[in-house]
């Protein structure tokens, strides 16, 4: 037995679908194949507000909804609800799973989940700011009785959730982190800790955000926490270069189907990867800024290890949280050499995917499970962009300017989310077979 191993008899928690709408791609193949390929999803905004601001660029979605989703549907939902529902199809029926959960005559053979042992956990950062925006402008300019009677229920942070629940039937648990940029991460925390207390079988779980609107924009740039690099917008989101000067806005979800590997076998699912652990600290510091000393992402991490039984050494890979702002890129490195120590810190690689997609806050957990799932699966994994200059306090090997092969074997990889109010969420993934 590990030093670390688990004592329970919890089941193993396995990945077998993935599904995204993301910056750089409508779905995860064309995503992935960005990643790869160094792509950034940031351009100039066109629309006549941005040019008041001082920022006047962002990562849009590279595929609209209104391209993949019918208008009658897409007007009931609030942007990040489009984006949850589009990544969650997509991800039901990567794993196999019968459409929206029914029988069907299009995929007679594909299984059916049992409603009561399917859960929903999709996470925001701040809900449907945009519709609550919209709305209350049609309220200004129009008057009480022109606000829509469904903007409740479209601006609720749960509104994703809830929806891709009832359109799978989902009565096992739908639920809603909210924990800022950590949201996305800690939906498959959740939903893995769903499955382990023997509330699940089948749980879709991730994270979106749609926040590219002048009111935050505005807001989080006047807290000096976006990148000014007008002129270059694609060249913006710059994770460990010296230049760095803040993140880049992004928009977005990615959704994760999680499963118990008795329930995966039984039907002969692909798997992805196994969620081998997770760990969950607060800072207790401060609303915005990150504690100056890591000490509590080390802790996450620890936390992580020990819950998956992981010894330092199989952590090959980490998918940063890397935002490109000044502070907070070298603590999240200190404290994975903090944790892990120096010889399996040297030996691992860094990368922080934010360089391509933006930072799509509430999503950004999720797609970044999505990716560091990908790595482990196809061994292989993206590349940093925009790392023209490294800073000098960088210790760790950060892959840059082209993909990096991962080991072979049975080996680990750790996606870090942390949000404003302290929240730090880690969750380790181990490569299955």
């Amino acid at each position: 037995m590990k030093s670390t191993e688990r004592k329970d008899a919890a089941p193993t928690v396995v990945v077998t679908g993935l599904g995204a709408t993301t910056p750089i791609g409508g779905d995860v193949a064309t995503t992935w194949s960005a990643m790869l390929a160094g792509t950034s999803g940031a351009r100039s905004l066109t629309e006549d507000w941005a040019a008041q601001l001082s920022v006047t660029f962002a990562a849009r979605i590279a595929v609209e909804p209104l391209e993949v989703m019918p208008k009658v549907e897409a007007r009931r939902l609030d942007r990040s609800g489009q984006f949850a529902m589009i990544a969650a199809r997509e991800a039901w029926l990567d794993a196999g799973f019968s459409p929206k959960n029914l029988a069907s005559e299009s995929a007679p053979d594909a299984p059916l989940v049992d409603s009561t042992r399917l859960g929903v956990v999709i996470a925001s950062g701040i809900g449907g700011v945009t519709t609550l925006l919209d709305a209350w402008d049609v309220f200004n300019e129009k008057g009480p009785r022109r606000v829509g009677p469904l903007t409740v229920p479209m601006l609720m942070p749960n509104s994703p959730a809830a929806n891709v629940g009832i359109e799978l039937g989902a009565r096992a648990g739908v639920h809603t982190p909210v924990s800022a940029c950590a949201s996305g991460a800690e939906a498959v925390a959740y939903a893995l800790e769903m499955i382990r207390t023997d509330r699940a079988d089948v749980v879709v779980c991730g994270g979106t955000e749609a926040a590219i609107h002048p009111l935050p924009m505005a807001a989080f740039a006047n807290m000096m926490a976006m990148s000014k690099r007008n002129d270059e917008p694609e060249r913006a989101s710059r994770p460990y270069d010296k230049g760095r000067d803040g993140f880049v806005m992004g928009e977005g979800a990615g959704v994760l189907v999680l499963e118990s590997a008795e329930h995966a076998a039984a039907r002969g699912a692909r798997v992805y990867a196994e969620v081998a652990g997770a760990g969950l600290t607060s800072d207790g510091h401060h609303i915005a800024q990150p504690e100056p000393t890591g000490r509590d992402i080390a802790r996450a991490m620890a936390i992580a290890l020990k819950d998956g039984a992981i010894e330092p050494h199989e952590v090959v890979h980490v998918n940063a949280h890397g935002t490109s702002t000044p502070a907070g890129d070298v603590t999240e490195l200190k404290a994975i050499r903090a944790t892990l120590g120096d010889e399996a810190a040297d030996k691992l690689t860094v990368t922080s995917t934010k360089s391509m997609t933006g930072h799509l806050l509430g999503g950004t957990g999720a797609v970044e499970s999505v990716a560091t799932v990908l790595a482990l699966y196809h061994g292989i994994a993206p590349p940093t962009i925009n790392v023209d200059d490294l800073d000098d306090e960088v210790d760790l090997d950060i892959i840059r300017g082209e993909p990096r092969a991962l080991p072979e074997g049975d080996v680990v990889a750790l996606n870090d989310s942390f949000g404003f109010g302290g929240h730090n969420v880690v969750v380790a993934f181990r490569r299955f077979g």
